[in-house]
């Protein structure tokens, strides 16, 4: 099993985590966690892997931390 600290930004927050630790039994690539959060696809406006900005099929190691961050919005 490995581990990926996954966390969560601003709107993407509502009804989830703030941070929690997922285990997976394969490596994910971040669409696919997002996809078991409920998260769409147009909500992930920037990922980042060990703060680096990565894309959404960037596949997760074992000890990567996952952050997520929804479209700005305002007006």
């Amino acid at each position: 099993m490995m581990k990926v600290t996954v966390k969560l930004f601003a709107t993407l927050r509502h009804n989830r985590f703030k941070v929690a630790e997922h285990e997976y039994s394969a490596a994910p690539t971040i669409l696919a966690v997002a996809e078991e959060l409920a998260i769409p696809r147009e909500e992930l406006a920037l990922t980042m892997v060990n703060g680096i900005l990565v894309s959404v099929e960037h596949v997760l190691q074992d000890g990567d931390t996952l952050s997520i961050f929804p479209p700005v919005g305002g007006g």
